[in-house]
């Protein structure tokens, strides 16, 4: 399936900021890449029970309806000591709320979730967590491919840092003693989980970079 991509590739997001995310990491290789927001896809639901799962279910949607070529992501925090909790529940842990006049997530509510279900199980608790990152791309004769990326670490409290977003203020990747919301944005992207998934997906569909 290398170079299958073509010059186009649909991100399957309404997220302006995972688009202008992607299309950075794109760009190089001569993809344009545009959002199912832009051209007005519907967003399917996510029912997969794991993040490859979830991640062809936006894809194979997305390039079905534009019969372009298609990206979706999916990803999250995996807590050891929580069975891989919040896993693919990431972001309904922060829920959804209206913050100045837009529905957004709370995201204190959900590090503080993860911390009290930690807390609970003692002062000895592991504190080992992961993010994980599964790109999934999709073609519209139905061929697809997955690309998993992953980064490893620790849970710390209380938050730290502004850079970030997510559950970031409470991840200390590892080798590392600084959270991911204190780490600059582009050492961050250079060793992060979707990082990873995107060194994959790039070395598969346009050879190795020389």
């Amino acid at each position: 399936m290398q170079n299958r991509l073509g010059k186009t590739l649909v991100i399957a997001t309404h997220n302006a900021g995972k688009l202008r995310e992607i299309s950075a990491l794109l760009a190089p290789h001569g993809v344009e890449c545009l959002s199912a927001g832009m051209l007005g896809l519907p967003e399917p639901a996510e029912t997969g029970k794991t993040f490859a799962e979830n991640a062809l279910i936006k894809a194979r949607a997305a390039a079905e309806a534009s019969q372009i070529p298609a990206l979706a992501d999916d990803s999250g925090l995996c807590v050891a000591a929580l069975n891989g909790r919040p896993g693919v529940y990431t972001a309904d842990w922060a829920g959804r709320q209206w913050f100045e006049g837009e529905m957004g997530r709370d995201w204190y509510m959900a590090m503080g979730k993860v911390e009290g279900l930690l807390c609970e199980l003692g002062p000895d608790v592991d504190r080992s967590a992961w993010f994980s990152c599964v790109l999934a791309l999709a073609w519209p004769d139905g061929d697809s491919a997955v690309y998993e990326g992953r980064v490893d670490g620790s849970l710390t409290w209380p938050p730290r840092g502004k850079l970030g977003f997510g559950y970031d203020p409470v991840f200390v990747p590892n080798g590392s003693t600084l959270t991911f919301a204190e780490i600059d944005a582009q050492e961050k992207h250079r060793i992060s989980h979707r990082a990873d998934a995107f060194a994959k997906l790039v070395a598969d569909q346009f050879g190795p970079i020389s």
